[in-house]
């Protein structure tokens, strides 16, 4: 980044960055020496704003006589000149508390956790959805329905209940479905789904190449009941419609990019997956969420998990003008009372 900044200059930078968040237009040498409360002459003012605009701090948009921070200008701000708290306002921290009950189940409360993320910080919320195969098997109950239908109803990770029809390949008794559902608790219970599953198509292929009818026929249940249905989406995002809120025409249509962007799930999934294997809060300015798409806009990201294991991440995404010293607490708190709650 070649020379250091003078003490002078990130004044000068982070006044001109918290000018731009706050009133989202260009700001100029005289207003910014006004508000900085610098003792230091207009000329002086004009020299180092063209130094940082030289340095790729900072761009002319237009004819503007004014200046606007890059991507680089703001990530500069934000790893040097911004001071984080530990936690969001007492309004805040309750309202999340409250609303990330532990005894709501785990789609519920993920919901909750993207919804509370938008309406705190009038951004965008997203929260991707743990893998069902991450989570352990708690019990599986068989119920028969007319001909070959069975309802099948999973309890996982002792709050989630998931109901699903299966064909099967005969018609079974509610003796034999019983039976069955026994004896596939009492192996798999408490074993994560992801491994009951390598472990039932193993067992599987052994029974059936020992002979072994009965226990063929419960396996087979098992696995068509542990088979990946369609899934939910990858992730949740709330309150889309905030990044409207005051956009210019021009925002509008790089807004409409980023929807598209966003709907397709595939560069954001891919990022999304990236940060949940790592720790603490994350930020991406601009174009280095991996897209061009992201170019005006910042994503802010903090994994979550159940205490024994990571099970997803959530986040913000706004505008790079958003106010990261408020939005980056309300972040990291959430994904902590998110994965507490979880873990009860």
């Amino acid at each position: 980044m070649g020379r250091e900044l003078t003490e002078r200059s990130e004044t000068l930078l982070k006044t001109l960055v918290a000018m731009h968040i706050r009133d989202g237009s260009p700001v100029g040498s005289q207003t910014l020496r006004e508000e900085a409360g610098l003792s230091v002459s207009p000329a002086t003012v004009r020299n180092v704003m063209s130094d940082l605009e030289e340095r790729g701090f900072l761009h002319s948009p237009h004819t503007s006589a004014g200046r606007v921070p890059t991507a680089q200008g703001y990530r500069f701000f934000v790893d040097s000149l911004l001071q984080v708290t530990d936690e969001p306002d007492p309004s805040a921290f309750d309202s999340i508390r409250k609303e990330l009950n532990p005894d709501r189940n785990t789609a519920d409360l993920v919901q909750s956790a993207s919804t509370m993320l938008s309406s705190i910080t009038s951004q965008a919320g997203v929260v991707t959805v743990p893998k069902p195969t991450q989570q352990p098997l708690r019990q599986v109950e068989f119920l028969p329905l007319s001909g070959d239908r069975v309802l099948v109803i999973l309890v996982i990770n002792q709050r989630e209940v998931q109901n699903r029809i299966i064909h099967t390949q005969r018609v079974f008794s509610d003796e034999e479905l019983r039976a069955a559902a026994a004896q596939i608790n009492q192996r798999y219970a408490g074993q994560a789904l992801a491994d009951v599953q390598e472990r039932v198509e193993q067992e599987l292929l052994s029974a059936r190449n020992s002979l072994d009818n009965y226990l063929s026929a419960t396996l087979d249940l098992a696995q068509q009941a542990l088979a990946e249905e369609a899934r939910p989406s990858d992730y949740l995002i709330v309150g889309e419609s905030r990044l409207l809120e005051g956009a210019s025409p021009e925002e509008l249509a790089r807004l409409r990019e980023l929807f598209s962007t966003l709907e397709s799930k595939r560069d954001l999934s891919h990022l999304l997956e990236r940060c949940s294997e790592a720790d603490g809060v994350k930020i991406f300015i601009g174009e280095e969420a991996g897209s061009q798409i992201f170019g005006d806009y910042s994503l802010i990201t903090a994994p979550y998990g159940d205490g024994a294991r990571s099970l997803g991440v959530l986040g913000v995404i706004g505008p790079t003008r958003m106010a990261y010293d408020r939005v980056i607490p309300i972040v990291d708190v959430t994904s902590r009372m998110l994965s507490a709650a979880l873990g009860q």
